[in-house]
């Protein structure tokens, strides 16, 4: 009889299974449930980006592409950086299209890290940086960042944690899941202080086309940060294309030419259909974006508001689609928050927790739901809270 606990990875099984996910799945076996927990837009893909794909499939003609990407899909990647933040990239050499910003990411560090390089993950952040990290033979140090600043990053956040094994910063701007955002002067000392180290920055910019009320900012934007930037961007948030998974990274070519000899035996090439779809997203889709923020706006003031009013203390995001208020008056962990509220009131959050330690007193509610669903979910919320209160005048 195999014994599998020699067979199996030890550094797999050291790595924590994803806490958004397990609130999705018990989520999934119950009925009647409002589920906020997964970061999936509930608007319908644009019809021009779904009638470029139907054309492609009415052309039978669906192969493998090339490694880097459909080639005028990387010419209007490169345009877009361009029009958007005023810096160039070669479509060539400095361009791969990827299966969603998340191979990307992996892409990125597998491709620089060697075993026991540092890489300071800012938190909250997204579920898969640090376990990414350490499967690209790396350690992962966490750099927290508070409500008291707006949940930014600063100097002194990270500053003391820079050793000589320190290579790469991830940036993770707009923030899931707190919804910050970094300004241009949030960014400038960051990159007057990595001016003088060798340490890259790995920015995900996923959510950059959803911000409230100001326009993003890239740090390839600064001086003498684009050679010593990874940027990861994709479709599936602003453009409602979750399932076409694809996303794309761009750097300089010693980089890009390093990461592309792992996307050839890994992946090979993203997927044909998607590619040809998302140069429509990028040339036609600006009107359509700007009526999703529209919307996501509406919801993102109601759920401010509504937290706010029920005591549960809620930092306003100006991007992504995320508010995180804070359980810390009920006395329960995130955890045990997020539990009850799923099997006593049906209401699917995820605990701060599962973003960094540093989450821990909060939950992530994603506002990519209708307002119809908000609102009953904020009622739900509301009963739960009451009765928290009740069994604390009971004790």
């Amino acid at each position: 009889m195999i014994d599998y606990d020699k067979v199996l990875s030890n550094k797999i099984k050291n790595i924590k299974p994803s806490g958004i996910r397990k609130f999705f799945d018990i989520a999934g076996t119950m009925k009647d449930v409002i589920s906020l927990g997964v970061g999936e837009p509930d608007f319908s893909t644009p019809w021009v980006i779904r009638k470029a794909a139907i054309q492609v499939l009415e052309r039978k003609h669906i192969v493998y592409g090339p490694n880097k990407g459909l080639e005028p899909l990387r010419n209007a990647i490169s345009q877009r950086i361009l029009k958007k933040h005023g810096v160039e990239y070669a479509p060539a050499s400095e361009i791969i299209v990827t299966v969603g910003g998340s191979e990307a990411i992996d892409l990125a560090l597998r491709g620089i890290l060697d075993p026991g390089d540092e890489v300071l993950v800012v938190e909250p952040c997204f579920v898969c940086y640090a376990p990414l990290v350490e499967l690209a033979g790396g350690k992962a140090v966490p750099v927290p960042t508070r409500i008291e600043n707006n949940f930014k990053l600063t100097v002194e956040d990270f500053r003391d944690k820079v050793t000589e094994r320190t290579k790469l910063l991830i940036l993770p701007f707009p923030n899931n899941p707190t919804g910050a955002v970094m300004t241009r002067e949030d960014l400038a000392p960051i990159a007057d202080f990595l001016r003088d180290t060798n340490i890259m920055v790995l920015s995900d910019e996923i959510y950059s086309e959803l911000t409230y009320g100001r326009k993003h900012v890239s740090i390839i934007e600064l001086d003498d940060m684009r050679e010593r930037t990874i940027y990861v961007n994709g479709f599936s948030k602003a453009y409602a294309m979750t399932g076409w998974r694809l996303g794309y990274v761009t750097a300089p070519e010693p980089i890009i030419s390093q990461i592309a000899k792992i996307h050839q035996y890994g992946i090979m090439c993203s997927p044909y259909i998607s590619q040809n779809a998302a140069v429509e997203a990028l040339e036609s889709c600006d009107d359509e974006i700007a009526k999703m923020v529209d919307e996501y706006n509406i919801r993102r003031k109601f759920l401010v508001s509504e937290f706010n009013r029920l005591g549960l203390t809620c930092f306003d995001p100006e991007g992504a689609f995320y508010v995180f208020p804070c359980i810390k008056s009920t006395g329960l962990t995130s955890e045990e928050f997020c539990e009850r509220l799923l099997y006593e009131e049906k209401v699917a959050a995820v605990p701060g927790s599962a973003f960094g330690d540093s989450g821990e007193g909060y939950m992530r509610i994603s506002y990519a739901y209708s307002l119809k669903h908000l609102m009953e979910a904020m009622k739900r919320i509301e009963k739960f809270l009451k009765k928290l209160e009740a069994e604390k005048h009971e004790n």
